[in-house]
């Protein structure tokens, strides 16, 4: 049996198709969001790459900040309930998952099971997100993977004091003319969007095993600041960002069954 999950967030697609609830077959990101036509293409791209039609498709569910635009699935499910779902498929033991999107960040409390049981989100300001990475990596004009190498580099890492992104962007600026090596400023960045996610993360109340998942994931910048701010070590998976597809894809293998 082949199910395909589709997570649409606001900057990307991602597809995942699972066989049999177990197995990844074959993903897919594409980097265009809800409103665009990112999901279509990364459905037809996933299924070129598994050498399926769409008639071997049992079941498709849609998570993500798109999903309520999107009317090629059987479902919809909330993108909290699918990167628990994939999380927990990749990492059992987990208890807390720290989700930093485009557009929001949100932490996750499961219970011994892998079921939620409570849960924070930032969706009102961009700051703490992967947003204002990609704001800060423009005005340093860097491109967002380079951010990692050059927050390792850094030897006096400047804090950066505004929470908000457009006064932040202003502070950043400041430093450049004040002659501010990039490196320090690149690390001040990430551990102001590891501080805001922290923030986040205490009230909801941390429990071992925590896990990382969505795009900012993979920046080790951001990863090290929020592990050195929470004291204590955070997992997670090279297909961070997969996670919601993975889950949307778990949930249609239950929903077939």
């Amino acid at each position: 049996m082949y199910t395909l999950g589709i997570d649409i967030g606001s900057t990307t697609s991602k597809c995942v198709i699972l066989k049999d609830g177990k197995d990844i077959m074959t993903s897919s990101i594409v980097i265009a969001g809800t409103g665009t036509e990112g999901p279509s293409k990364a459905r037809e791209e996933v299924l070129k790459n598994a050498g399926l039609k769409e008639e071997d498709l049992s079941y498709v569910v849609v998570t993500g900040y798109g999903r309520s635009t999107y009317d090629n699935a059987n479902a919809e499910i909330s993108e909290l309930s699918c990167h628990a779902l994939g999380v927990k498929h990749m990492f059992p033991d987990v208890r807390t998952i720290i989700d930093i999107g485009g557009q929001d960040a949100k932490v996750l409390s499961l219970n011994e099971k892998g079921n939620m049981v409570n849960f924070l989100m930032n969706d009102k300001c961009a700051a703490g997100t992967g947003r204002f990475l990609d704001v800060m990596a423009g005005i340093l004009q860097l491109d967002i993977n380079d951010l990692e190498i050059k927050a390792a580099e850094a030897t006096n890492p400047v804090k950066i004091s505004n929470t908000c992104t457009v006064f932040a962007e202003s502070e950043v600026i400041s430093q450049l003319a004040a002659g501010v090596q990039i490196d320090n400023l690149v690390a001040g960045i990430c551990s102001s969007v590891a501080s805001r996610v922290a923030s986040l993360a205490k009230r909801v109340g941390i429990k071992e095993k925590v896990c990382m998942s969505g795009g900012v994931a993979q920046n080790g910048g951001v990863r090290n600041a929020l592990a050195e701010e929470l004291g204590i070590e955070i997992f997670y998976s090279p297909s961070a960002q997969l996670m919601g597809a993975l889950g949307a894809a778990l949930a249609a293998y239950n929903k077939a069954n």
